[in-house]
């Protein structure tokens, strides 16, 4: 519970500090990757520590290196075919530029080669594969085996996994909703089907990657 609670401030430090403090620009360009890097270290030995104690290892949290032809494929399967939906045919059609999060987006673009290289790599690095080593794979992992039941330890573990990580996007509406909790289920039904964390940072990263290439090539001026 402890590493959960720290994982969670772990991830919005860097948010605070740049949104905060303003420097270089706050959180565009440059300190976009800056953000990445912490998110992915930080959280990266925290689990480390927390698995050591528990006498166990990455494998144990779904990072195996095996199937990873498949686990690919059906991460990109999955990604794409959400970045589809969304691009053609949900965000053209509920307000397109004018959508709050895709204003998000757009303020933290500062039109450079390098700025957009970070802020792709805070959505690969930082989102598809720190977020599912930490929400996916060791949240749900570690919860489960607090439950004497396996089933009732996964469903229970997974849901709260759902509903934690949309919270944290921070929905207002029920469009905010769709659109995190879509994705949200789809990378848990891939970790746990699969029983690896492969696919759905597949899938989570092919989505956050085209979604940014996608936003600034159709609204950014």
């Amino acid at each position: 519970m402890l590493t959960i609670l720290l994982g969670y401030v772990l991830f919005i430090i860097p948010d605070i500090f740049f949104g905060v403090t303003k420097i270089n620009g706050g959180k565009i360009g440059i300190n976009l990757l800056w953000i990445a890097l912490f998110q992915f270290l930080s959280i990266l030995a925290l689990l480390y520590a927390s698995l050591k104690i528990l006498k166990k290892d990455f494998s144990y949290i779904g990072l195996k290196f095996v199937n990873v032809k498949k686990d690919f494929l059906l991460g990109l399967i999955f990604g794409t075919l959400w970045t589809i939906l969304q691009f053609v045919l949900i965000i053209p059609n509920t307000g397109g530029i004018n959508r709050p999060d895709i204003n998000g987006m757009l303020e933290m673009y500062d039109g450079s080669l390098i700025g957009t290289l970070s802020f792709i790599a805070l959505g690969v690095i930082g989102g598809g594969i720190t977020e599912e080593l930490f929400n996916r794979g060791y949240f749900i992992s570690v919860l489960k085996d607090v439950f004497k039941k396996p089933k009732l330890g996964l469903w229970f573990s997974a849901i709260l996994s759902i509903v934690l990580f949309s919270l944290g996007h921070m929905p207002v509406s029920a469009l905010d909703w769709f659109d995190i909790l879509i994705p949200t289920i789809m990378y848990t039904f891939l970790f746990i089907t699969t029983k690896r964390l492969t696919a759905s940072i597949v899938a989570h990263g092919i989505y956050n990657m085209t979604a940014i290439i996608l936003t600034y090539y159709l609204y950014f001026n």
